[in-house]
């Protein structure tokens, strides 16, 4: 599965949305949030996503799978500051047998200060490649197919 870069700027095609305050160690010196940091504001979304679906992602690795990041790309609008109040939007875009894709559109005050996807691959305990349960397809489109 390759990224898919049309990713929507209407907050109301998300499913999810988390809200995230900047803290001070994700800034710079002028006080901006570093771009390294949206990385992690993105896993955390994912994480709180699944916890929401009545998943949390640790349970996903007591079954025996991962969800690794095979790819991510992020497009910086707006730059965000220390105590900034982030709200990180997320939906599932596409799923496939092993791999599915997660839209992100960052928001402050309903300004859009990011947007971006991530390619997630499925992987047994040892890294590699299977095919997604059922029930995460279910629970992450709303389909079993």
């Amino acid at each position: 599965m390759r990224v898919d870069l049309d990713v929507s700027i209407d907050p109301n095609e998300y499913s999810f949305s988390h809200d995230i305050r900047v803290r001070f160690a994700e800034t710079d010196a002028m006080g901006v949030m570093h771009h390294s940091s949206y990385v992690a504001f993105l896993e955390e979304t994912r994480v709180e996503y699944l916890r929401s679906l009545g998943r949390p992602y640790g349970e996903l690795r007591d079954e025996g799978f991962e969800l690794a990041v095979l790819e991510i790309v992020l497009q910086y609008r707006q730059s965000a500051r220390f105590e900034d109040v982030i709200r990180v939007h997320t939906r599932v875009r596409s799923m496939r047998a092993a791999s599915f894709q997660m839209d992100y559109l960052l928001m402050i005050d309903g300004s859009i200060c990011a947007s971006g996807a991530t390619v997630h691959g499925v992987v047994d305990k040892n890294g590699r490649a299977t095919r997604a349960p059922a029930w995460l397809k279910t629970l992450l489109t709303g389909s079993p197919s």
